[in-house]
């Protein structure tokens, strides 16, 4: 199984209210690719972001009290700290200039997934979608009903990990196939069956299409071709491990 990945280039910056379907749709006519039964369309999450209006003006941010306690231990600007804890769920851990938090949507990461970086202009921010598997269903649903591409649609963002130095994209929203591939019941080369093995797909393909989405290409989607997924419902907050379950918060 060969398995390509092609840039969407050519899109220009996303602003709020812009038609990203339309955008898309227009990036993948241009590039000549179609769209085939095997291809799968991952979007990074600024594009959605800021498609959808998820953005603060840090000018119109008063800091809080907590806001300005956690910015001078940290080092932080107090509005990015207060726009920050108004995006979470908890505070995980505050250490070392770092605040990792537990998003309301349930990711846990850096500054609740606030971002300064391709933002706007120099005093807006960038948010995580209100409900990223939400937004890949309506995107994937726009792509078909307008333009009669039947993708299945992945949202990512870049997140750190524990235990490992460097970023990745993760995948944060999903919609038209299962975001694991189940390896249990199967038998690896030794015989031995597998008891444990289940696969996070959809943040495998959000890393492969990432080589492709750097910060300062201005590329925010890729065609991913050949790639026997699984179609179905799918969402990405299947891939949270359940707060009883994760032996690490």
């Amino acid at each position: 199984m060969a398995i390509h990945l092609f840039p969407l280039d050519g899109i220009p910056p996303i602003h709020p209210g812009d038609d990203l379907p339309a955008l898309i749709a227009e990036a993948i006519r241009r590039a000549q690719l179609g769209a085939r039964p095997d291809d799968l369309l991952v979007v990074c999450q600024k594009a959605v972001s800021k498609a959808e209006g998820r953005i603060a003006d840090l000018e119109s941010i008063e800091p809080g009290p907590a806001a300005g306690r956690i910015a001078a231990e940290l080092g932080k600007d107090a509005r990015i700290v207060e726009v920050i804890l108004r995006e979470t769920r908890r505070v995980v851990r505050m250490d070392q200039g770092h605040l990792i938090v537990e998003t309301r949507q349930g990711f846990v990461c850096a500054n609740a997934g606030v971002d300064e970086s391709n933002s706007l202009d120099d005093h807006t921010v960038i948010l995580l979608p209100e409900n990223p598997d939400a937004s890949a269903a309506a995107l994937r649903a726009a792509l078909l009903e307008r333009y009669g591409m039947d993708l299945p649609v992945l949202i990512t963002d870049t997140f750190g990990r524990p235990w490992r130095e460097g970023l990745v994209e993760f995948a944060i929203g999903a919609a038209g196939f299962q975001p694991f591939a189940d390896y249990r019941g199967r038998r690896d080369l030794t015989g031995r069956e597998l008891q444990h093995t289940v696969v996070a797909i959809a943040d495998e393909l959000a890393s492969a299409a990432g080589l492709l989405m750097e910060k300062d290409r201005g590329v925010p989607a890729v065609l991913i071709r050949g790639y026997r997924y699984t179609a179905g419902p799918g969402a990405a907050k299947e891939l949270l491990r359940d707060r009883e379950k994760d032996l690490f918060r």
